[in-house]
């Protein structure tokens, strides 16, 4: 079996576009994923099974969140949990690449786990605001289910603009220099949209109002993202139109 630092060498080289990825997901989820698809490569497990790792550590984190008293050890039990799972997340897709054993069922599966995890970490905090919270208003239990949609619309638009486009024909690529000037930029504007930065935010578990406040703000990020995506998905769908 290849030494872990040949796995390594060759994850590197079996990594998707970086393009439309934030900052977070680069430097930070795909070298803890690519890690842990070498350690899962050198233990024999399948992409399959590291998707269950992934589903094991976020489903435990969230049902964290619902079940127990927020406070500062939870929620840094809760972050961490939930950054494994998404690393675990990346980590699937790495190995399918490097093993080729990938597949639709295995596609499915990560697709499952993560419209599951985007419904029920919303709902887990929902839970908890009407157990554990001593909220101003009734009104704040509204802002899970707002937060819900928002993630939920997010994905599924998203990936149908995915599957929609891939049997169209492509545009031409940018030259290099701007490219990657607009590609860096990009990076750093996607971070309050990604779900790695949303973990960091259970982190204010032991600070109800905290907690309150910084989710709040999140889902107006993620709102506003929504609304500037769906614009660009419709136009980019709708140029692939043949003549």
């Amino acid at each position: 079996m290849s030494s872990t630092g040949t796995v390594l060498r060759e994850l590197r080289g079996a990594q998707k576009s970086s393009k439309g990825v934030s900052l977070y997901s680069r430097y930070v989820n795909r070298p803890a994923g690519r890690l842990l698809a070498a350690g899962a490569y050198r233990v024999g497990l399948t992409p399959n099974q590291v998707t269950a790792a992934s589903a094991f550590f976020t489903f435990t984190s969230i049902a964290a969140v619902a079940l127990v008293e927020p406070s500062w050890w939870l929620g840094a039990a809760v972050c961490a949990g939930l950054a494994v799972g998404f690393a675990f997340d990346s980590a699937d897709g790495q190995l399918a690449r490097l093993t080729g054993r990938g597949g639709p069922d295995g596609e499915w599966l990560d697709h499952v786990v993560d419209c599951a995890k985007m419904i029920l970490v919303h709902t887990a905090v929902l839970i908890s605001f009407h157990r554990f919270d001593q909220l101003p208003g009734e009104g704040w239990l509204l802002l899970p289910l707002g937060f819900l949609f928002v993630a939920v619309l997010t994905f599924c638009a998203g990936l149908l603009r995915e599957q929609l486009g891939k049997a169209a024909a492509r545009t031409a690529p940018a030259a290099p220099g701007p490219a990657a000037t607009v590609s860096r930029v990009r990076a750093v504007a996607l971070l309050p949209a990604d779900y790695g930065v949303f973990c960091l935010v259970f982190l204010l578990l032991g600070a109800p109002w905290a907690f309150r406040a910084g989710y709040a703000a999140l889902a107006a990020v993620h709102a506003l993202f929504l609304a500037a995506f769906l614009v660009k998905w419709f136009r980019e769908l709708k140029a692939l139109r043949p003549d």
